[in-house]
């Protein structure tokens, strides 16, 4: 019985499931201000409206909503009991020590170092050189969803 034991013993090394950027939610319970996938880019809800059930079929809920990474304008019909993805948002605050061309180079609390996150593009990416030009120490914070990630915004170190 041993013998039989081990060779259905697996070993697993840790795995990132491409399951976990999102996770399925039913359309009537996405609220306003909330996250939502539409045509594949991770969106916040800025507008929500049910219709009433027709002569055939459900509520429809239309939703419009803002690419979180681009600030583009994504709509979206649904029947009100279908089921929509939802991005699993982190926003994660970084120390920045340096910026190298157009590329940020960030710490994290346990000093490891990152230099993945472009320098953002307008008001952000502006606000992020002329402060560190000014030479103030600076914390970024970071939002990650679906495999991308961006600089949303900055502010001043605590001493």
């Amino acid at each position: 019985m041993a013998d039989n034991d081990a060779q259905h013993e697996h070993t697993f090394e840790s795995a990132d499931a491409g399951a976990a950027e999102t996770y399925p939610m039913q359309c009537s319970a996405l609220r306003k201000n909330g996250f939502v996938v539409i045509k594949n880019r991770p969106c916040k809800i800025v507008e929500m409206s049910t219709s009433k059930t027709g002569k055939h079929g459900h509520a429809k809920v239309h939703i419009v909503a803002i690419d979180i990474f681009t600030g583009k304008k994504l709509e979206d019909l649904s029947p009100s009991t279908h089921n929509m993805m939802v991005p699993n948002v982190s926003r994660k605050e970084f120390y920045l020590s340096d910026i190298d061309d157009e590329f940020l180079v960030l710490m994290d609390d346990a000093g490891k170092e990152k230099a993945d996150v472009k320098v953002p593009e307008g008001e952000t990416g502006d606000k992020i050189r002329s402060m560190h030009d000014e030479g103030k120490d600076l914390n970024v914070i970071i939002l990650k969803a679906m495999g991308e990630e961006m600089a949303m915004d900055v502010k001043e170190a605590p001493k």
